[in-house]
């Protein structure tokens, strides 16, 4: 027994020793421990998501893909899956397990190698929040009494819980709901067992394991896995095979877009950048939902990316991108290898010609796949000499490609055919007129091309899509829709800028005194440019002010008449929707409520209707209130640093497409300033939509198109009214244009403004109804405009036009404008602002007045 004592001691003085170790190495690492206590209000790195209106994800931010979920929210099999590999006695130890501590180190010292992991779940949540993976004893010390406090603060659920969302998986994939949607593009509990043990095995060495990039060592660890679970019985033998016979369908799934709208997810992007900084907006959990509806702004894009192909095919074909092969032999891998490092540009794809047949080409594609292009995807595709020249239309498919070139080719129409990409832009926006929420905007053709934005960044020359505004201001001082302005040349200069400036038509034609109503219709450039003289150019600037435009950006001679100012579509289609919703200048804003990670709205829009919290008596009290609430410098100031720069303050909202009884504000509703009254509102929209509809009968001869007559062909509907825009030499096209629901305006012309749009010449191999001659507001910008409203507006009732309160109607000599006691072709019913309407009939000879035929004695019919 005498041994015995010796043995004793010294095991007791290892004992203590080893007790003395511990306090002391707890001691040492005490002042470097982090409080644990930060664990129960854990905030989850996950990315900022933008959305829209309707909850379709547009876009996501943030280095780190993460999408948190709760523990009911996991199939058992997965938390199965990842005890029985990673800490089979999870729920019997205390954070550390004893047990695999000694056998890993037996496996260390029998063999020599680290072979055997000691390492629980509770040591990776603490490893995980709260320390690096550098392989020292001072780290794995602080992770062992970490992993003690964790397991006394938290239940065993608390812990499984953190780690199944914070653990990182491979392809930045952090937590098990990011994990299955790179890998299989599915939520979790969509997965499979031998998927979901994929996801278990990937702890270990989420890269050398990946299923993605390493496919063998994947499958190898899965069977780990799979026979782990097995073994300690929660999965039978029978699904043991059955998974392990599965094969690996991984692969990578980016994030889950339904939605794509760069421009617009941009511009939140940035307005929380700008807001939050970016650590935080790219890591904090926030969903920005915009105010963009999904199913319109898919027919926008769809609207501007065929309107711009329409305008690029028709100017010609400017030849294959580059030549892969000529004479020299290439094989098919080569080909593919050429057409994968082609830079794709929305849906046109790269093709290599392989064959020329008469009228017909072979191509392939980067994937291998062959198509064959027809005559009727190749015909278009005469020369591009230049934007105003084009060579023969083609006869054979040898005139048009050759083997051996890279093009581009698209779907279209259930067939593929011969595309490029087009050098012309683009942009088109789109707005609820009762509230401004942005519901449309596509800034360019193409993002991956261009990430300027057209809309809120680009200041094109307006062209005649300046006259309703013009016009508005006239009828607010005396004119009618039935005012004869001259339609001659003028002949009195303005000298302003220096030089004789003397407007033109164009065409180049003058019909004599001419009613308001059709002048703005066929958008008569001499009758602007008097109605404007008629009050004065200070009135003119005033009265455009009024529509949110910078009075600083408006030159100060008559060009502005015809659309001289540069401004942006955005600027343009606010403006419109004050006719409208009845007068009222309402805020453009596009986020419509901010959420952060729990859920919790943090901002909301607060939005300015159209509508006013009193009914005014007189125009005087208009006046007042307008004077006060316009900001007269620059009333869109505000509004543009919210889009472009300047996060705003958190706002409210009151969203949706609200109905205003009678234009009355609700107490707790902000309202837009009131610019015009209803009355002049509703005249321009009736003239606005004869540009559309036109007017007479056409029948006896009396009949006549707006400069938008093709509108009324492809939306056919009577509650849409617009305008056309083109300036000098059609470097800009404009169309813009509105029902009571929705205001859109859409721009095309070149980034580079010294760059004409040009014109065409009748291509024979073209459609029958094929748009040719000069470019121009209603032929390059139309088109795209009316593709979109008849598609946005389908399946709406058309809305009812009904005069405001003192709007009167009565019947007018179609050449005087003056009363008529007819019914028959020569006269039509005409709306008054009562108390101006006319008091003569037209077989009286009483003149109207010089308002009615300014300058006539000088120039009339010269």
């Amino acid at each position: 027994m005498k041994w015995l004592k010796p043995i004793f001691i010294a095991l007791f003085s290892l004992f203590l020793i080893g007790v003395g170790s511990i306090a002391a190495a707890y001691f040492y690492v005490l002042p470097e421990l982090p409080d644990v206590a930060t664990l129960k209000t854990v905030k989850l790195q996950t990315p900022l998501r933008i959305y829209s209106q309707d909850g379709k994800l547009i876009s996501q931010f943030g280095e780190k893909r993460r999408i948190p979920l709760q523990l009911d929210e996991v199939p058992p099999a997965l938390l199965q899956a990842f005890i029985a590999t990673e800490d089979a006695r999870f729920y019997d130890h205390k954070g550390i397990d004893p047990i695999g501590v000694v056998r890993a180190a037996l496996v260390m010292l029998t063999t020599g190698e680290k072979k055997q992991g000691a390492s629980t779940i509770t040591m990776q949540v603490a490893r995980n929040f709260f320390l690096t993976r550098d392989k020292t004893i001072i780290r794995k010390i602080k992770e062992i009494f970490i992993s003690i406090h964790i397991e006394q603060l938290l239940t065993k659920e608390e812990i499984l819980a953190l780690y199944i969302n914070r653990i990182y998986l491979g392809q930045r994939a952090y937590g098990v709901g990011a994990a299955a949607q790179v890998y299989y593009g599915r939520n979790i509990n969509e997965l499979t067992l031998a998927e979901l043990a994929v996801i278990a095995g990937l702890p270990k060495a989420p890269s050398s394991l990946n299923p993605i990039t390493s496919a063998s060592r994947a499958l190898a660890r899965r069977n780990i896995v799979l026979k782990r679970m097995q073994e300690v019985g929660f999965i039978s033998q029978i699904e043991f095979e059955e998974a392990k016979a599965q094969p690996n369908t991984a692969r990578y799934h980016g994030a889950e877009i339904d939605l794509y709208a760069p421009y617009i997810s941009e511009m939140a992007r940035d307005y929380m950048v700008q807001k939050l900084g970016e650590e935080e907006a790219y890591t904090g959990g926030y969903n920005v939902y915009t105010t963009i509806d999904s199913d319109l702004q898919k027919y926008a894009q769809t609207a501007v990316r065929n309107n711009v192909y329409a305008y690029d095919e028709r100017h010609g074909y400017r030849g294959a991108e580059k030549v892969i092969w000529q004479d020299e032999t290439i094989s098919e891998e080569e080909i593919k290898n050429n057409l994968s490092k082609v830079k794709p540009v929305e849906d046109l794809i790269a093709a290599a010609v392989l064959s020329v047949q008469e009228k017909q080409i072979e191509v392939i594609l980067a994937n291998g796949e062959i198509k064959n292009i027809e005559w009727d995807g190749l015909k278009w595709a005469r020369k591009f000499i230049n934007d105003k020249r084009q060579g023969p239309a083609p006869s054979s498919a040898a005139q048009i490609a050759s083997v051996g070139e890279l093009i581009r080719i698209r779907h279209n129409d259930d067939m593929w055919q011969l595309s490029q990409i087009p050098q012309v832009s683009s942009a088109m926006v789109s707005l609820d007129p009762a509230n401004g929420a942005l519901r449309t905007l596509v800034g360019g053709f193409s993002f991956s091309q261009s990430q300027y934005n057209r809309i809120t960044q680009a200041k094109r020359q307006l062209g005649s899509n300046i006259k309703p505004f013009i016009y508005a201001s006239t009828l607010e001082k005396d004119y009618t829709l039935a005012t004869l302005i001259n339609n001659a040349p003028i002949n009195k200069p303005d000298t302003r800028q220096g030089t004789a400036w003397r407007p033109k038509n164009s065409p180049d034609v003058y019909g004599g005194p001419t009613r308001l109503r059709v002048g703005l219709a066929k958008s008569v450039n001499v009758m602007s440019v008097r109605a404007m003289r008629h009050i004065g150019l200070d009135s003119a600037i005033q009265g455009l002010t009024k529509f949110g435009f910078n009075p600083n950006e408006l030159p100060r001679n008559e060009s502005l008449a015809l659309g001289s100012p540069s401004v942006t579509p955005l600027q343009v289609v606010s403006a419109f929707s004050v006719f409208a919703n009845g007068g009222f200048l309402v805020e453009p804003y596009y986020i419509e409520r901010i959420e952060n990670s729990s859920g919790e709205t943090v901002e909301q829009a607060d939005p300015t209707f159209a509508c006013k919290p009193v009914q005014f008596e007189d125009s005087a009290a208009l006046e007042e209130q307008t004077s006060q609430e316009l900001n007269a410098e620059d009333p869109f100031a505000e509004m543009a640093a919210e889009l472009s720069d300047a996060p705003s303050q958190p706002t409210r909202l009151n969203a949706g497409n609200t109905e205003v009884e009678d234009h009355q504000c609700p107490a707790d509703q902000r309202h837009a300033p009131q610019v015009i009254t209803e009355q002049t509102a509703f005249l321009v929209t009736e003239a606005l939509k004869s540009v559309i509809w036109g007017g007479g009968d056409w029948s006896k001869g009396t009949g006549w198109n707006g400069t938008a007559w093709r509108a009324s062909r492809v939306v056919n509907r009577h509650d849409i009214a617009g305008k056309t825009g083109t300036t000098n030499e059609s470097r800009d096209t404009w169309f813009s244009g509105f029902n009571p629901k929705l205001a859109t305006t859409i721009w095309v012309g070149f980034d580079d403004h010294g760059r004409e749009l040009g014109r065409t010449s009748w291509n024979a191999n073209g459609p029958k109804n094929q748009i040719f001659q000069a470019e121009a507001g209603a032929k390059t910008a139309g088109p795209g405009w009316n593709a979109f409203m008849r598609d946005a507006l389908s399946g709406t009732p058309e809305e009812p036009s009904t005069p405001p309160e003192g709007i009167i109607s009565v019947r007018i000599d179609l050449e005087s404008g003056k009363l008529s006691r007819k019914t028959d072709h020569t006269s039509t019913f005409e709306y008054f602002l009562a108390g101006t309407e006319p008091t003569e009939y037209a077989q009286e000879e009483n003149s109207q007045g010089d308002i009615y035929a300014e300058e006539a004695d000088d120039d009339l019919f010269q």
